[in-house]
């Protein structure tokens, strides 16, 4: 018996189908939930967070929120001017090939506070 063409790819196409449904996992049914609070629990929790006040108030629409302070506002200024006094500031030693960044010029910042411990001595 001589197969035609479309009939070899018939069967082929089922011996391929068949192959795929061996490999079919088989059904465990429904795990069972687990979790560590009991179903009272989390009703509390659910009615608790359903009460709550301004749950649906955007971050930041009652007003700039307070930030806790870990620095004196004059050392932070003064830090920030002398950073941006620095005369090397924008220089990194990727701004050449095998090139090393040595500062060699002074602070304008700490230039001006000698002068001014200098002045005071006199």
């Amino acid at each position: 018996m001589k197969l035609s063409l479309t009939q070899a790819v018939a069967v082929a196409s089922f011996a391929m189908l068949a192959a795929a449904g061996a490999k079919a996992e088989s059904y465990d049914g429904v795990h069972q939930a687990v979790s560590a609070k009991t179903r009272a629990e989390i009703n509390e929790e659910a009615v608790r967070a359903a009460a709550a006040p301004n749950q649906n108030v955007t971050r930041g629409s009652r007003g700039p929120e307070t930030v806790a302070r870990s620095t004196d506002r004059a050392n932070v200024v003064a830090e920030a001017v002398r950073t941006a006094a620095a005369p090397d500031q924008n220089v990194s030693s990727g701004s050449r090939v095998n090139s090393k960044v040595i500062s060699t010029l002074q602070n304008p910042v700490d230039a001006r506070a000698a002068a001014s411990r200098d002045a005071s001595k006199l």
